[in-house]
């Protein structure tokens, strides 16, 4: 087969327009998930998944934040972390980063032609090992947009010789690309029913895919679960002869307050090997999940790297900063992003953000399809006075249309149950993203209300660039 020359990716966007050319994740199907593809594709680029000892993290909400505070902790410690997280919010760079910095664009730049010929080196059918990508049938096929995002991180990351690798599963766990770690620790976060047309239809289904990702006889650690999830998950690790380090049976938050600045709380821990004394801990993200991701990330890293102090720790936590998550992104008028898309991380946020900002404020919302749109507005909609309902950006597929109608009813509910139309919230539907977000951002100054932008990551990212 002739071998063919391409010019040299001159920039990382570059490499990144190279890469979209691929299957969009998000409108790819259950076949679409072939562990040994990912498998072969990794064979074939030299394994760089095991250039380094890794931490691996699921869950349906929280894993992006564990990940990245797992990683500030690491850079604490004076390890070199390679870090790779979704989605990103500005730039695809926020993807793949060292610590929390963006790699030299030297590296972004050699990565993607290795990453380029690879894959063109995979047409080659005649071998036997590359003829799954030849698409003979419904379950094979090249290989798609996440699994060559996810091995071009595994090539950054050895490129830059890290010492540890900070992984975030894209979704699910058992048949995510990233599961070709061999991680010293898996991290699993609260489970939610989400993704149910790949994850299946009931939380021990989810669970199921989420535990894929333990490994056989290396520590995973777990967030508080509901019992069936929680049952699933010890099965899985005992099955594996893999010790479960459950939250509730490690640590105890107590002291937590939360303000404009962040969140701090005590934490103390109920068994031996740990840190003796209990911490004060800050994390400069509102919120009281907040404690509890910092708690999964502690209970972590000291379970990988027990020789980690708790000064280190203390340190490593107050570093972490996130876009997206209880961002602040205008003081005068409060303007607050959030990436939240589940109905608990919903309900999350909007304790959060009326617990600072009281209720009354204004809301834009935007979301994918295939969310649990009823359980949400029916958080929502009580806690603001005027709300306002558009598209997630460009990125997803969205029913805009279908989402105003759900929150049209739970309006009605509300001016039912209260009497007085008055009480209501006031509901506008501006489909266009970038005039909902202006009207929202100039109405919100003219009135003295404080904004949520909530719902996708995606509408965060579209208000983060218009503030």
């Amino acid at each position: 087969m002739e071998k063919k020359s391409f010019p040299s990716f001159k920039t990382s966007q570059e490499v990144f327009d190279w890469l979209n050319q691929f299957v969009n994740p998000e409108t790819v199907q259950p076949s679409s998930f072939r562990p040994e593809r990912m498998d072969t594709i990794a064979a074939a680029a030299g394994h760089p998944e095991l250039c380094a000892p890794s931490i691996h993290v699921a869950g349906s909400k929280g894993k992006g934040s564990v990940t990245g505070m797992i990683t500030s902790v690491l850079e604490a410690m004076g390890l070199r972390t390679a870090q790779y997280v979704s989605p990103h919010i500005m730039d695809y760079r926020e993807r793949i980063t060292e610590g929390h910095r963006f790699l030299d664009e030297r590296i972004y730049i050699e990565a993607g032609n290795e990453l380029r010929n690879l894959e063109e080196a995979l047409k080659d059918f005649s071998k036997p090992e590359y003829r799954i990508f030849s698409g003979n049938n419904a379950n094979e096929g090249p290989p798609t947009y996440f699994e060559l995002l996810t091995l071009y991180y595994f090539l950054c990351a050895r490129m830059i010789h890290c010492d540890t690798l900070a992984v975030e599963t894209g979704m699910g766990g058992r048949l995510d690309p990233t599961n070709i770690v061999e991680s010293i620790v898996s991290v699993i976060t609260v489970i939610e029913l989400e993704h149910t047309e790949f994850l299946g239809n009931t939380i021990t289904e989810v669970a199921g895919e989420k535990a894929g990702i333990i490994k056989p006889g290396k520590p995973v650690v777990l967030a508080e679960q509901c019992e069936e999830a929680l049952e699933l998950f010890r099965k899985t690790a005992a099955e594996k002869h893999s010790p479960l380090l459950y939250l509730p049976e490690i640590a105890e938050i107590r002291d937590l307050t939360v303000s404009e600045e962040g969140t701090n709380f005590t934490l103390s821990f109920k068994k031996e090997g740990f840190f003796p004394a209990p911490l004060k801990l800050s994390v400069s993200i509102p919120g009281a999940v907040q404690a509890l991701n910092a708690a999964l990330a502690a209970i972590t890293l000291k379970t990988a790297f027990p020789s980690l102090d708790g000064e280190t720790l203390q340190r490593g936590l107050r570093g972490f900063k996130i876009p997206a998550r209880f961002e602040k992104l205008r003081e005068d008028t409060p303007v607050i992003i959030d990436g939240a898309h589940t109905e608990k991380s919903v309900e999350l946020c909007v304790n959060t953000f009326t617990a600072l900002y009281g209720t009354g404020g204004m809301l834009i919302f935007g979301c994918a399809a295939g969310k649990n749109v009823e359980a949400m507005a029916a958080i929502l909609a009580p806690a603001f006075s005027r709300i306002i309902i558009t598209t997630p950006g460009n990125f997803k597929v969205s029913d805009p249309g279908r989402i105003n109608g759900v929150f049209e009813k739970e309006v009605q509910r509300i001016k039912e149950k209260a009497g007085a139309a008055q009480t209501a919230p006031e509901l506008l539907f501006i489909p266009e993203t970038e005039k909902a977000i202006q009207y929202i951002l100039t109405e919100s100054r003219k009135a003295g209300l404080p904004v949520l932008g909530t719902g996708s990551f995606y509408l965060a990212a579209e208000i983060r660039g218009q503030v």
